[in-house]
C-alpha cells in the first residue's frame, strides 16, 4: 500500500515539480481575466437593452403623438370639406363623364370648393 501512495505523490509532484508549476498560476489569472470579462459582456448587454428600451419608449411616445395630430389634422380637414356645397348636376356630371363611384366624384368636388373644371382636371390628370 505505500507504493501506491508512493505513485501517487510522484504524480502528484510530477505535474507541480515540472513546468507545470508556472502554468498553474497563468491559468487562474485567465481563468478570472475571462471570468471578469464575460461579467463585462453581460452587464454591457444589460445595459444596452436599457437604453434601447427607454429609446424604444421615446420613440413610440413620439410616434403616437404625431399619429394623433395626423389625425386630429384629417378630421378639421374632413369638417371644412363636409361644410363645402356641391350642387347634384355636377356630382352626377363627374360620376357619368369619369365613370366613378358617387364618394370619389363627391370627394373629388369637395376637395376643388365645388368647382367641376378643377374637379374634372385633376380627375383626369
Amino acid at each position: 500500500m505505500a507504493a501506491e501512495g508512493d505513485v501517487e505523490l510522484e504524480l502528484e509532484a510530477e505535474p507541480n515539480g515540472s513546468a507545470g508549476s508556472g502554468e498553474r498560476p497563468a491559468e487562474k489569472p485567465r481563468k478570472h481575466d475571462s471570468g471578469a470579462a464575460d461579467l463585462e459582456r453581460v452587464t454591457d448587454y444589460a445595459e444596452e437593452k436599457e437604453i434601447q428600451s427607454s429609446n424604444l419608449e421615446t420613440a413610440m411616445s413620439v410616434i403616437g403623438d404625431r399619429r394623433s395630430r395626423e389625425q386630429k389634422a384629417k378630421q378639421e380637414r374632413e369638417k371644412e370639406l363636409a361644410k363645402v356645397t356641391i350642387k347634384k348636376e355636377d356630382l352626377e356630371l363627374i360620376m357619368n363623364e369619369m365613370e366613378i363611384s358617387r364618394a370619389a366624384a363627391e370627394r373629388s368636388l369637395r376637395e376643388h370648393m365645388g368647382n367641376v373644371v378643377e374637379a374634372l382636371i385633376t380627375l383626369t390628370n
